[in-house]
């Protein structure tokens, strides 16, 4: 990957303690359908939606949404390979 390609950044951001997935579509995509703009987000952000939620009982059942993540607000970039 040549330095130039850095320079291109995918939208983001840091959830704060609280979010879920619906507060973040409603936050950055309140022009979209709330369930049609959940469905964008998981699918952008696999690594997140696919991570086993934590159990009944704790202060975050339900919601595998960490502070510590990056959620990705758009979908990939295209790979620079891939436009040649």
């Amino acid at each position: 990957m040549a330095a130039e390609d850095l320079s291109v950044v995918r939208r983001s951001l840091v959830p704060q303690a609280h979010d879920t997935w619906e507060s973040i579509a409603q936050a950055m995509f309140a022009q979209v359908d709330l369930e049609s703009a959940v469905s964008q987000l998981q699918s952008w952000n696999l690594h997140v939606f696919m991570r086993p939620a934590p159990p009944a009982g704790s202060p975050r059942a339900g919601n595998p949404i960490l502070p510590s993540d990056i959620i990705f607000l758009e979908p990939p970039l295209a790979d620079a390979a891939d436009t040649l």
